[in-house]
Parts: structure tokens; C-alpha cells; sequence
């Protein structure tokens, strides 16, 4: 799925793409890529609440 831009709604590339889309790059100094799904679920849902 590499180099694809369908991605699919709670995959893991959806939540980089959402996160990148808030200006978030990297994570505790680490690239969003290197993290798993569910880490990537919390952070966007933690970055949602505290724009609302």
C-alpha cells in the first residue's frame, strides 16, 4: 500500500495523514510512521479535544 494515497478510514496511514493535516510531524521526538495504530488513535483524538 506504500506510495498509495487510498487510504482507508482507522488504518494507520489515515491517522498519520490526519495528524500531518494538524501540523503534527513527529511524537516524543519520534516520526508518527514509527508508532502503532492505537498510539496514533489517542494522540489525534488528544489533539482534536484540545482544538474543540
Amino acid at each position: 500500500m506504500k506510495g498509495s494515497d487510498h487510504m482507508y478510514f482507522g488504518s494507520k496511514g489515515w491517522y498519520v495523514k490526519e495528524l500531518k493535516k494538524l501540523g503534527i510531524r513527529t511524537y516524543e521526538g519520534k516520526k508518527l510512521e514509527s508508532y502503532r495504530t492505537h498510539v496514533l488513535s489517542s494522540l489525534l483524538e488528544r489533539m482534536k479535544r484540545a482544538s474543540a
